[in-house]
């Protein structure tokens, strides 16, 4: 394998592989238990902070659409630098909750996200060969 058909095969495993942890965990959080159980059971006790009830409400939905949505992206390589740019946010924002809440000592879910996310944010396009952007048009 040549060099660039390995960092296209790097990049497609590290894509792939943010991609399927966000659209599983969204699949989750919309599919298997809904939006308005995940609020019950991870949201609620943002009630207690000074941030306002729409704005909790609003970050479940934001958070379990963007997971699903641009996990999917992601695994097919269509919209790359929107789905990273959202899922970056969405770290930010899950990482901003939880310290409200509690110290984040424990940062095992989301270190190894933000790892791959800037992995994949940081290399060139021109690396990503296996990905639809290239197909459709959407450039590097």
């Amino acid at each position: 394998m040549n060099d660039k058909t390995s960092r296209a095969a790097a990049l497609l495993f590290a894509r792939a592989l943010l991609g399927i942890i966000f659209l599983m965990q969204g699949y989750g959080k919309i599919f298997t238990y809904t939006v308005p159980k995940v609020y019950g059971m991870f949201f609620k006790d943002f009630e207690k902070t000074c941030l306002p009830k729409w704005l909790i409400w609003g970050t479940a939905y934001y958070t379990s659409y963007v997971e699903l949505i641009c996990g999917f992206l992601l695994i097919i390589g269509l919209f790359r630098k929107y789905a990273l740019t959202l899922l970056g946010i969405d770290l930010l924002v899950v990482s901003f909750g939880h310290g409200l809440l509690e110290p984040i000592w424990d940062l095992q879910h989301v270190i190894p996200r933000a790892v791959l996310l800037i992995f994949i944010m940081m290399a060139p396009g021109e690396w990503d060969r296996w990905r639809l952007d290239g197909v459709v048009g959407e450039g590097k």
